[in-house]
Protein backbone atom coordinates (compact mmCIF):
# COMPACT_ATOMS: atom_id res chain seq x y z
CA UNK A 1 0.00 0.00 0.00
CA UNK A 2 0.94 3.42 -0.68
CA UNK A 3 1.40 5.42 2.41
CA UNK A 4 -0.23 8.98 2.88
CA UNK A 5 3.21 10.26 2.61
CA UNK A 6 3.77 8.78 -1.05
CA UNK A 7 -0.17 10.68 -1.91
CA UNK A 8 1.20 13.65 -0.80
CA UNK A 9 4.50 13.85 -2.85
CA UNK A 10 1.98 12.50 -5.30
CA UNK A 11 0.27 16.34 -5.10
CA UNK A 12 3.76 17.78 -5.19
CA UNK A 13 5.02 16.29 -8.32
CA UNK A 14 2.26 15.06 -10.62
CA UNK A 15 1.31 11.88 -11.76
CA UNK A 16 3.76 11.35 -13.99
CA UNK A 17 6.42 11.66 -11.66
CA UNK A 18 5.00 9.79 -8.99
CA UNK A 19 4.51 7.08 -11.02
CA UNK A 20 8.16 6.89 -12.22
CA UNK A 21 9.15 7.59 -8.03
CA UNK A 22 7.35 4.60 -7.40
CA UNK A 23 8.88 2.32 -9.86
CA UNK A 24 12.14 3.54 -8.62
CA UNK A 25 10.91 2.41 -5.46
CA UNK A 26 9.91 -0.78 -5.74
CA UNK A 27 6.56 -0.23 -4.14
CA UNK A 28 3.54 -2.86 -5.40
CA UNK A 29 -0.06 -1.70 -4.68
CA UNK A 30 -1.70 -4.29 -2.19
CA UNK A 31 -4.81 -5.52 -3.71
CA UNK A 32 -5.82 -7.84 -0.48
CA UNK A 33 -8.00 -6.50 2.47
CA UNK A 34 -9.32 -8.53 5.10
CA UNK A 35 -8.74 -11.50 2.61
CA UNK A 36 -10.91 -9.97 -0.59
CA UNK A 37 -9.38 -8.92 -3.45
CA UNK A 38 -10.40 -5.34 -4.99
CA UNK A 39 -10.15 -3.61 -8.15
CA UNK A 40 -11.44 -2.75 -11.29
CA UNK A 41 -12.76 -3.36 -14.58
CA UNK A 42 -10.29 0.07 -16.77
CA UNK A 43 -13.81 1.00 -17.99
CA UNK A 44 -14.02 3.07 -15.14
CA UNK A 45 -11.61 5.32 -16.26
CA UNK A 46 -13.00 5.63 -19.70
CA UNK A 47 -13.90 9.67 -19.10
CA UNK A 48 -10.41 10.25 -18.09
CA UNK A 49 -8.47 8.65 -20.65
CA UNK A 50 -6.87 10.61 -23.85
CA UNK A 51 -8.05 8.71 -27.10
CA UNK A 52 -5.73 9.24 -29.90
CA UNK A 53 -5.92 7.80 -32.93
CA UNK A 54 -3.46 4.71 -33.87
CA UNK A 55 -2.79 4.77 -30.00
CA UNK A 56 -3.40 2.15 -27.31
CA UNK A 57 -4.77 4.02 -23.88
CA UNK A 58 -2.23 1.81 -21.23
CA UNK A 59 0.03 4.45 -20.59
CA UNK A 60 -2.98 6.36 -19.29
CA UNK A 61 -4.41 4.12 -17.24
CA UNK A 62 -1.35 3.08 -14.81
CA UNK A 63 -1.40 6.26 -13.44
CA UNK A 64 -5.00 6.47 -12.77
CA UNK A 65 -4.57 2.69 -11.37
CA UNK A 66 -1.69 4.17 -8.91
CA UNK A 67 -3.49 7.20 -7.66
CA UNK A 68 -6.47 4.96 -7.26
CA UNK A 69 -4.88 2.49 -5.37
CA UNK A 70 -5.95 -0.22 -7.99
CA UNK A 71 -3.75 -3.33 -7.75
CA UNK A 72 -5.62 -5.63 -9.71
CA UNK A 73 -7.88 -4.61 -12.64
CA UNK A 74 -9.79 -5.93 -15.42
CA UNK A 75 -8.57 -4.31 -19.27
CA UNK A 76 -10.53 -3.70 -21.41
CA UNK A 77 -9.48 -5.03 -25.27
CA UNK A 78 -10.22 -1.69 -26.65
CA UNK A 79 -7.61 -0.20 -24.25
CA UNK A 80 -4.94 -2.30 -25.53
CA UNK A 81 -5.64 -1.24 -28.87
CA UNK A 82 -5.31 1.80 -31.24
CA UNK A 83 -7.92 3.80 -31.50
CA UNK A 84 -9.80 4.54 -34.37
CA UNK A 85 -10.23 7.71 -36.21
CA UNK A 86 -13.98 7.17 -36.38
CA UNK A 87 -13.61 5.94 -32.56
CA UNK A 88 -11.79 9.67 -32.32
CA UNK A 89 -14.20 11.72 -33.99
CA UNK A 90 -17.04 9.50 -32.08
CA UNK A 91 -15.68 10.46 -28.65
CA UNK A 92 -15.26 14.40 -29.81
CA UNK A 93 -18.88 14.23 -30.88
CA UNK A 94 -20.18 12.45 -27.87
CA UNK A 95 -18.24 14.97 -25.60
CA UNK A 96 -19.78 17.72 -27.27
CA UNK A 97 -23.37 16.18 -26.52
CA UNK A 98 -22.16 15.46 -22.50
CA UNK A 99 -21.11 19.19 -21.96
CA UNK A 100 -24.28 20.90 -23.96
CA UNK A 101 -26.52 18.48 -21.47
CA UNK A 102 -24.25 19.08 -18.56
CA UNK A 103 -24.96 23.34 -19.29
CA UNK A 104 -28.72 22.53 -19.74
CA UNK A 105 -29.03 20.30 -16.62
CA UNK A 106 -30.48 22.23 -13.36
CA UNK A 107 -28.07 22.88 -10.51
CA UNK A 108 -26.58 19.98 -8.68
CA UNK A 109 -27.99 17.59 -11.71
CA UNK A 110 -25.70 15.80 -14.05
CA UNK A 111 -26.63 14.14 -16.80
CA UNK A 112 -26.79 10.79 -17.01
CA UNK A 113 -23.49 8.30 -17.37
CA UNK A 114 -25.28 6.27 -20.23
CA UNK A 115 -21.74 4.88 -21.41
CA UNK A 116 -19.23 7.12 -19.64
CA UNK A 117 -16.27 7.87 -22.07
CA UNK A 118 -15.68 7.25 -25.38
CA UNK A 119 -17.07 3.58 -25.88
CA UNK A 120 -14.17 2.01 -28.40
CA UNK A 121 -14.53 -1.82 -29.73
CA UNK A 122 -15.58 -4.00 -27.40
CA UNK A 123 -16.11 -1.29 -24.70
CA UNK A 124 -19.42 -2.28 -22.38
CA UNK A 125 -22.24 -0.90 -24.27
CA UNK A 126 -20.52 -0.02 -27.65
CA UNK A 127 -22.79 -2.12 -30.52
CA UNK A 128 -20.59 -3.60 -33.00
CA UNK A 129 -21.28 -3.37 -36.91
CA UNK A 130 -23.68 -6.57 -36.52
CA UNK A 131 -25.69 -5.16 -33.04
CA UNK A 132 -26.08 -1.79 -35.38
CA UNK A 133 -27.70 -3.58 -38.10
CA UNK A 134 -29.69 -5.68 -35.63
CA UNK A 135 -31.38 -2.64 -35.09
CA UNK A 136 -32.55 -1.82 -38.73
CA UNK A 137 -29.81 0.72 -39.84
CA UNK A 138 -26.44 -0.87 -41.22
CA UNK A 139 -22.79 0.02 -40.25
CA UNK A 140 -21.69 3.05 -42.36
CA UNK A 141 -18.77 2.59 -44.69
CA UNK A 142 -16.25 3.86 -41.92
CA UNK A 143 -17.42 1.50 -39.39
CA UNK A 144 -16.96 -1.21 -41.89
CA UNK A 145 -13.19 -0.07 -42.65
CA UNK A 146 -12.91 0.25 -38.77
CA UNK A 147 -13.65 -2.94 -38.00
CA UNK A 148 -11.41 -4.83 -40.93
CA UNK A 149 -9.11 -2.65 -40.02
CA UNK A 150 -9.04 -3.45 -36.22
CA UNK A 151 -9.23 -7.26 -37.21
CA UNK A 152 -6.23 -7.06 -39.17
CA UNK A 153 -4.51 -5.90 -36.38
CA UNK A 154 -5.42 -8.24 -34.12
CA UNK A 155 -4.50 -11.15 -36.33
CA UNK A 156 -0.95 -9.32 -37.67
CA UNK A 157 0.22 -7.91 -34.09
CA UNK A 158 2.72 -10.00 -32.28
CA UNK A 159 1.87 -11.50 -29.18
CA UNK A 160 4.99 -9.56 -27.67
CA UNK A 161 2.99 -6.45 -27.79
CA UNK A 162 0.41 -7.52 -25.20
CA UNK A 163 3.71 -9.67 -23.31
CA UNK A 164 4.96 -5.88 -23.03
CA UNK A 165 1.21 -4.66 -21.80
CA UNK A 166 1.47 -6.89 -19.36
CA UNK A 167 5.15 -5.85 -18.16
CA UNK A 168 3.79 -2.32 -17.91
CA UNK A 169 1.57 -2.93 -15.56
CA UNK A 170 3.54 -5.72 -13.29
CA UNK A 171 6.49 -3.01 -13.34
CA UNK A 172 3.70 -0.39 -11.81
CA UNK A 173 2.49 -2.90 -9.19
CA UNK A 174 -0.43 -3.93 -11.23
CA UNK A 175 -1.80 -7.30 -12.39
CA UNK A 176 -4.11 -8.24 -15.00
CA UNK A 177 -7.00 -10.55 -13.39
CA UNK A 178 -8.70 -10.33 -16.99
CA UNK A 179 -9.14 -9.62 -20.34
CA UNK A 180 -12.25 -8.22 -21.26
CA UNK A 181 -13.47 -8.45 -24.85
CA UNK A 182 -17.19 -7.98 -25.43
CA UNK A 183 -19.33 -9.46 -28.14
CA UNK A 184 -17.53 -12.05 -29.93
CA UNK A 185 -20.65 -12.57 -32.52
CA UNK A 186 -21.04 -12.75 -36.15
CA UNK A 187 -18.30 -10.16 -37.00
CA UNK A 188 -15.65 -11.93 -35.46
CA UNK A 189 -13.77 -14.82 -37.36
CA UNK A 190 -12.53 -18.27 -35.86
CA UNK A 191 -9.10 -16.77 -36.23
CA UNK A 192 -9.84 -13.47 -34.50
CA UNK A 193 -11.66 -15.66 -31.28
CA UNK A 194 -8.70 -17.47 -31.60
CA UNK A 195 -6.18 -14.95 -31.13
CA UNK A 196 -7.94 -13.14 -28.57
CA UNK A 197 -7.09 -16.16 -26.54
CA UNK A 198 -3.35 -15.82 -27.47
CA UNK A 199 -3.46 -12.35 -26.48
CA UNK A 200 -5.60 -12.78 -22.56
CA UNK A 201 -2.07 -15.48 -22.21
CA UNK A 202 0.10 -13.40 -23.30
CA UNK A 203 -1.13 -10.36 -20.48
CA UNK A 204 -1.09 -12.83 -17.94
CA UNK A 205 -4.76 -12.70 -17.83
CA UNK A 206 -6.72 -15.33 -15.42
CA UNK A 207 -10.06 -15.05 -17.95
CA UNK A 208 -11.35 -13.73 -20.63
CA UNK A 209 -14.78 -11.74 -19.68
CA UNK A 210 -17.28 -11.03 -22.24
CA UNK A 211 -20.75 -9.09 -22.71
CA UNK A 212 -22.57 -11.01 -25.13
CA UNK A 213 -25.43 -13.44 -25.50
CA UNK A 214 -26.95 -17.04 -24.69
CA UNK A 215 -26.34 -17.53 -28.26
CA UNK A 216 -22.66 -15.81 -28.70
CA UNK A 217 -22.10 -18.50 -25.35
CA UNK A 218 -23.00 -21.25 -27.14
CA UNK A 219 -20.72 -20.63 -30.11
CA UNK A 220 -17.96 -20.34 -28.13
CA UNK A 221 -18.16 -23.60 -26.38
CA UNK A 222 -15.62 -25.24 -29.17
CA UNK A 223 -12.82 -22.11 -28.20
CA UNK A 224 -13.30 -22.20 -24.42
CA UNK A 225 -12.83 -26.21 -24.58
CA UNK A 226 -9.91 -26.04 -27.27
CA UNK A 227 -7.93 -23.61 -25.23
CA UNK A 228 -8.84 -24.77 -22.36
CA UNK A 229 -9.35 -21.17 -21.13
CA UNK A 230 -12.08 -19.87 -19.15
CA UNK A 231 -14.83 -16.85 -20.02
CA UNK A 232 -16.84 -15.24 -17.64
CA UNK A 233 -20.24 -13.46 -18.80
CA UNK A 234 -21.70 -10.23 -18.05
CA UNK A 235 -25.12 -9.78 -17.29
CA UNK A 236 -27.24 -7.11 -18.17
CA UNK A 237 -30.57 -5.69 -16.76
CA UNK A 238 -32.80 -6.60 -19.79
CA UNK A 239 -35.49 -8.92 -19.63
CA UNK A 240 -37.42 -8.66 -21.98
CA UNK A 241 -34.69 -10.13 -24.55
CA UNK A 242 -34.17 -13.81 -23.55
CA UNK A 243 -31.14 -14.43 -25.51
CA UNK A 244 -29.71 -11.57 -22.92
CA UNK A 245 -27.63 -12.81 -20.13
CA UNK A 246 -29.70 -11.29 -17.43
CA UNK A 247 -32.20 -13.62 -15.30
CA UNK A 248 -30.67 -16.69 -13.26
CA UNK A 249 -31.79 -18.99 -15.28
CA UNK A 250 -30.05 -17.43 -18.11
CA UNK A 251 -26.70 -17.92 -16.51
CA UNK A 252 -27.28 -20.97 -15.10
CA UNK A 253 -27.86 -21.81 -19.20
CA UNK A 254 -24.45 -20.60 -19.50
CA UNK A 255 -22.32 -22.19 -16.88
CA UNK A 256 -23.92 -25.44 -18.21
CA UNK A 257 -22.80 -25.52 -21.69
CA UNK A 258 -19.40 -25.49 -20.86
CA UNK A 259 -16.90 -26.56 -17.84
CA UNK A 260 -14.51 -23.32 -18.73
CA UNK A 261 -17.75 -21.24 -18.52
CA UNK A 262 -17.91 -18.52 -15.89
CA UNK A 263 -20.20 -16.00 -14.58
CA UNK A 264 -18.83 -12.02 -13.96
CA UNK A 265 -22.18 -11.19 -11.94
CA UNK A 266 -22.73 -7.83 -12.13
CA UNK A 267 -23.96 -7.29 -8.78
CA UNK A 268 -25.86 -3.52 -9.80
CA UNK A 269 -27.28 -4.86 -12.73
CA UNK A 270 -28.31 -7.91 -11.22
CA UNK A 271 -30.49 -5.70 -9.00
CA UNK A 272 -31.51 -3.78 -11.81
CA UNK A 273 -33.72 -6.42 -12.92
CA UNK A 274 -35.12 -7.33 -9.87
CA UNK A 275 -32.95 -9.78 -8.28
CA UNK A 276 -31.23 -10.45 -5.14
CA UNK A 277 -27.39 -11.16 -5.46
CA UNK A 278 -26.75 -12.59 -2.24
CA UNK A 279 -28.43 -16.05 -2.76
CA UNK A 280 -26.99 -16.84 -5.79
CA UNK A 281 -23.65 -15.75 -4.82
CA UNK A 282 -23.90 -18.39 -2.28
CA UNK A 283 -25.76 -21.00 -5.11
CA UNK A 284 -22.86 -20.17 -7.69
CA UNK A 285 -20.08 -19.00 -5.91
CA UNK A 286 -17.53 -21.66 -7.49
CA UNK A 287 -18.46 -20.47 -10.66
CA UNK A 288 -18.17 -16.56 -10.37
CA UNK A 289 -14.80 -15.74 -11.15
CA UNK A 290 -15.12 -11.71 -10.34
CA UNK A 291 -18.27 -9.25 -9.75
CA UNK A 292 -18.44 -6.02 -11.29
CA UNK A 293 -19.50 -3.82 -8.13
CA UNK A 294 -21.50 -0.70 -8.53
CA UNK A 295 -24.92 0.52 -6.81
CA UNK A 296 -27.59 0.04 -9.31
CA UNK A 297 -31.89 1.03 -8.80
CA UNK A 298 -33.90 -1.86 -9.07
CA UNK A 299 -35.89 -1.57 -12.32
CA UNK A 300 -33.20 -1.28 -14.44
CA UNK A 301 -32.86 2.18 -13.00
CA UNK A 302 -29.63 4.33 -12.83
CA UNK A 303 -26.69 3.76 -11.54
CA UNK A 304 -25.61 5.98 -8.98
CA UNK A 305 -22.85 6.79 -6.13
CA UNK A 306 -22.14 3.49 -3.53
CA UNK A 307 -24.85 3.92 -0.68
CA UNK A 308 -27.72 5.82 -2.70
CA UNK A 309 -28.79 2.97 -4.84
CA UNK A 310 -30.74 -0.34 -4.13
CA UNK A 311 -27.72 -2.72 -4.33
CA UNK A 312 -26.50 -4.23 -1.00
CA UNK A 313 -23.03 -4.05 -1.76
CA UNK A 314 -22.37 -4.19 2.11
CA UNK A 315 -24.07 -7.76 2.30
CA UNK A 316 -21.98 -8.80 -1.06
CA UNK A 317 -18.89 -7.86 0.63
CA UNK A 318 -19.27 -9.01 4.19
CA UNK A 319 -20.67 -12.47 2.27
CA UNK A 320 -16.70 -12.60 0.54
CA UNK A 321 -15.34 -11.75 3.39
CA UNK A 322 -17.26 -13.93 6.10
CA UNK A 323 -17.06 -17.11 3.43
CA UNK A 324 -13.11 -17.08 1.97
CA UNK A 325 -15.45 -16.89 -1.68
CA UNK A 326 -11.85 -16.25 -3.56
CA UNK A 327 -13.83 -14.11 -6.30
CA UNK A 328 -12.40 -10.88 -6.92
CA UNK A 329 -14.27 -7.26 -6.76
CA UNK A 330 -14.24 -5.49 -9.44
CA UNK A 331 -15.65 -1.83 -8.99
CA UNK A 332 -17.57 -0.77 -12.55
CA UNK A 333 -17.85 3.30 -12.12
CA UNK A 334 -20.68 4.08 -13.91
CA UNK A 335 -22.20 7.10 -12.91
CA UNK A 336 -20.00 10.24 -13.53
CA UNK A 337 -17.56 12.13 -11.52
CA UNK A 338 -19.13 15.06 -9.57
CA UNK A 339 -17.52 18.66 -10.30
CA UNK A 340 -13.72 18.51 -8.61
CA UNK A 341 -13.49 14.93 -8.83
CA UNK A 342 -11.77 12.54 -11.41
CA UNK A 343 -12.41 8.85 -12.11
CA UNK A 344 -9.20 8.00 -10.14
CA UNK A 345 -10.82 9.94 -7.10
CA UNK A 346 -14.00 8.48 -7.22
CA UNK A 347 -12.70 4.82 -7.91
CA UNK A 348 -11.04 5.04 -4.85
CA UNK A 349 -13.73 6.20 -3.18
CA UNK A 350 -15.37 3.19 -3.89
CA UNK A 351 -13.05 0.98 -2.81
CA UNK A 352 -12.75 2.64 0.63
CA UNK A 353 -16.64 1.92 0.89
CA UNK A 354 -16.18 -1.64 0.13
CA UNK A 355 -13.44 -1.75 2.35
CA UNK A 356 -15.37 0.39 5.14
CA UNK A 357 -18.20 -1.79 4.72
CA UNK A 358 -15.96 -5.14 6.06
CA UNK A 359 -14.41 -3.28 9.01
Amino acid sequence: MYSRRDFGKLALVGVPAFRTMMSMKGLKIDSMFDGVRLGTITYSYNNDLPLVAGQDQIDGIIPLCQTAGVGVIELMCNHAEPASELAVQQAAARAARMAALAAAAPAGNAPPAAGIGAAGPGAPGAPGAAAAAGRGRGPSPEALKARDDLRQWRLSTPMSHFEGIKKKFKDAGINIFAYCVNGMGDDFTSDEIDIMFAQARALGASTISSSTTVSIAQKLVPFAEKHKYTIAYHNHAVLNDPNEVCTPESIRKILAMSPYFRSNLDIAHYVGANFDPVPFIVEIHDKITHFHIADGTKNNGREVPFGQGDTDIKAVANLLKDKKYPIVGMIELEYRPPAGSNTALEVKKCLDYVKQAMA
